[in-house]
């Protein structure tokens, strides 16, 4: 008799810092209802994995959930597959951070489960060749991988159906691909047919079909709720694997491999699945790949399409220079966090930078990633916080000031970093002598963690219209299937030429409006921004003065700008001043502004986020409402749940402009508006004769508890 062996492996995770109620939310609509399926049919066996942050939550609000999956566990019903404990992409964090966040998931697996876990699951299915060492070092013997990795090196659908070999160094790693086929059949194809497929793939031999992927998608992502559990699917799909028992066996993947030997040997390329792939390329390309795909898959050109291969996960840092600086920002800390360990012995902030590695805000594609504003402060929050820890052992004081300039971007160009025991200020003298960092030691928080608006190939679809809108009572489908939106976007869909960072100069017309310059339209006078700047570091009785000096334009529009930055030990906020020559030969006559961007969580029209100004009663206080005022000598930025408050004053008074930075940005529930920052540009009146000069000045303080 023909039969087959199923594997079925659920991925459940929650990113460090997500909110309670998305916790709340995916633990009754997926997770619990999952386990009670799992207690009422007793012969269907599973391979589940649960993240670190998500199992934090579990120990916290739902230990019963706990003590039953570990009786599921205890009569091998289910297999607990391990993972590095905070969700890493695994290749792209330091080798000493692999080993040890995986030891802390197989650790905290023995204590809630009594299990000891043979499996990985990897995160995002980030592969590259020089895993299998570290793996096998860790006591993990297999790990899960889409396909489309195993189908680049030249093997078919038919090759598919079991484990494979690979190594590095000699260190050998069982891989199982999981089916496409599978992944966007489950949940969303009827389950006669999904049972029907198994049944043309019996053999008489062993073979065994794996399908791996996320639990939320049963019941978190859109209709699947109500799909999946009101309506019965996964009810009729357990009752369907329970009556074909006699030749669909069900199994955990560990089983298998203690039960079956390899099909064979493989060696795999740098992959992540197709989606993931898709997304690392910049934009037109992703487009142009999805359309192409589509293309070879109308036409069924399977035998090509296999050999059509996206980016590379890596990429990322080079499409978003906001998660490559979060990346090598974290690299530092761990740099410091080693330093401090070798010399203290105790942890040094490790927990902390282990949960900044957590692979959410380092990507994005169908998920918010990098776009989640709260998630990218969680993350820099993690940061600093280890990096407190790690600095107070690596200085035998508390009071302390240094500066340094590497190449920190890794990029070719120096950036200048002064750091104390109040703040850190992060300079990018190339980029016009911008601010790319400012963290709060105390509280940890980097007010500068922005995001500038960009090309996304989703776009163009919004742009093409007309767009599927989401709703619970459509017809249920994957995520990936098509965009949906939540509101009227395609009139947000702007760009913007450089980074959101702070400190940006502009020389503007006298008679630049407002929505022009919110909006990538203003034309500059000449351009401040793109300049090389000098500098020096001279130091001060209680700290340093940073000097940034450029010549910009030329002939008859020059304008040479002197920029000096006050920073001071135990203080948290810094004095810039500003001198601005003209060193053309015909007067210069626009606006200088000084542009911030700071980012304290001010979407959603929060009522804990607010703007206030001394005599002035704005009609709309929120730091995602939108305004235009005159003689402004100090305006401050606050948020009442984090404590912290920015005070920014210029001298002499001056116009402002204030609006939020949003992106279009796409998420499984749905491409939508978010809030990315608030905008503020200082402007200041300039006519210059040649030789001419001007000074301004901006005081920025700080007020924390």
């Amino acid at each position: 008799m023909k039969q087959i062996y199923l594997g079925l492996a659920f991925h459940n995770h929650q990113p460090v810092g997500n909110f309670p109620w998305v916790f709340g939310e995916a633990f009754k609509k997926a997770y619990l209802p999952m386990l009670q399926a799992l207690e009422e049919y007793p012969d269907i066996r599973v391979s589940l994995h649960y993240t670190g942050p998500l199992l934090d939550w579990l120990k916290e609000e739902q230990p019963e959930f706990l003590r039953r999956l570990a009786r599921l566990a205890g009569r091998d019903q289910v297999e607990i597959i391990a993972g590095a404990y905070y969700e890493p992409v695994l290749p792209a964090i330091p080798d000493a951070d692999k080993k040890g966040q995986i030891a802390k998931h197989l650790a905290a697996s023995r204590e809630l489960f009594g299990s000891i876990p043979t499996g990985l699951w990897l995160a995002e299915r980030v592969w590259e060749p020089h895993l299998p060492a570290i793996l096998a070092d860790a006591g993990i013997e297999y790990t899960l991988l889409d396909d489309s990795h195993f189908k680049m090196v030249g093997l078919d659908d038919a090759d598919l159906f079991g484990y494979y070999l690979t190594e590095e160094q000699g260190h050998l790693l069982k891989a199982f691909p999981t089916s496409k086929y599978l992944r966007y059949s489950i949940p969303w194809k009827d389950v006669e047919e999904i049972i029907a497929y198994l049944k043309d793939q019996a053999s008489e031999k062993p073979r065994l079909a794996v399908m791996g992927d996320d639990g939320e998608k049963f019941g978190i992502w859109p209709g699947t709720y109500l799909h999946c559990w009101q309506k019965g699917w996964m009810t009729r799909f357990f009752q369907a694997l329970t009556e074909n028992r006699d030749w669909l066996h069900l199994i955990t993947l560990g089983d298998y491999t203690r039960r079956f030997p390899p099909l064979g040997r493989v060696y795999l390329p740098c992959a992540s699945y197709d989606e993931m792939m898709e997304w690392a390329l910049p934009a037109p390309k992703s487009s142009q790949l999805l359309k192409i795909k589509r293309e070879l898959e109308k036409t069924g050109r399977t035998d090509v399409l296999q050999f059509v291969k996206g980016g590379y996960w890596r990429y990322f840092l080079v499409r978003y220079p906001e998660i490559n600086w979060m990346y090598k920002k974290m690299l530092r800390v761990h740099h410091k966090v080693s330093q401090a360990r070798v010399s203290t012995g105790d942890a040094a902030g490790q927990e902390d930078l282990w949960q900044a590695q957590c692979n959410c805000p380092y990507w994005h594609g169908v998920f918010g990633g990098l776009y989640l504003t709260d998630i990218r402060a969680i993350t820099y929050q993690h940061l600093i916080a280890a990096e407190n820890k790690a600095d107070a052992a690596l200085h035998d004081t508390s009071s302390w000031i240094d500066w340094e300039k590497l190449d920190f971007e890794g990029d070719g160009f120096q950036e200048l970093l002064v750091e104390s025991n109040a703040q850190n200020l992060y300079f990018v003298p190339h980029l016009g002598g911008a601010l790319a960092e400012w963290d709060l030691r105390h509280p940890a928080y980097n007010l500068l963690s922005t995001l500038a608006r960009r090309p996304e190939a989703y776009h163009e679809e919004l742009l093409a219209g007309p767009i599927k809108t989401g709703g619970e009572g459509e017809q249920v489908e994957t995520i990936h299937a098509a965009i949906r939106v939540k509101e009227e976007l395609p009139r947000h869909i702007v760009y913007d030429a450089a980074p959101r960072y702070s400190l940006l100069d502009h020389l503007l017309p006298a008679d630049t409006k407002l929505e022009d310059f919110r909006d990538g339209k203003a034309r500059e006078i000449i351009d401040l921004i793109n300049e090389p700047h000098n500098y020096r570091v001279v130091s001060t009785r209680n700290g340093f003065d940073v000097e940034f000096r450029c010549g910009a334009g030329s002939g008859d529009r020059a304008l040479q700008i002197d920029k000096s930055i006050k920073v001071e030990r135990d203080r948290q906020g810094f004095e810039a001043a500003f001198e601005l020559t003209n060193a053309g030969t015909s007067p210069l006559v626009g606006l200088f502004g000084s542009e911030w961007n700071i980012n304290l969580l001010g979407g959603g029209q929060n009522p804990a986020a607010y703007y206030s100004t001394p005599g002035v009663d704005l009609p709309d206080a929120r730091l995602d409402s939108q305004g235009e005022m005159e003689n402004i000598a100090a305006i401050t930025l606050g948020n009442s749940y984090l404590q912290i408050e920015v005070q920014l004053q210029p001298q002499p008074k001056a116009r402002l402009w204030r609006f939020p930075v949003s992106t279009v940005t796409n998420s499984e529930a749905g491409v939508e508006l978010v809030y990315q920052g608030s905008c503020l540009v200082f402007l200041f009146p300039l006519s210059l004769q040649p030789k001419q000069k001007a000074q301004f000045r901006l005081s920025c303080l700080v007020k924390t508890p």
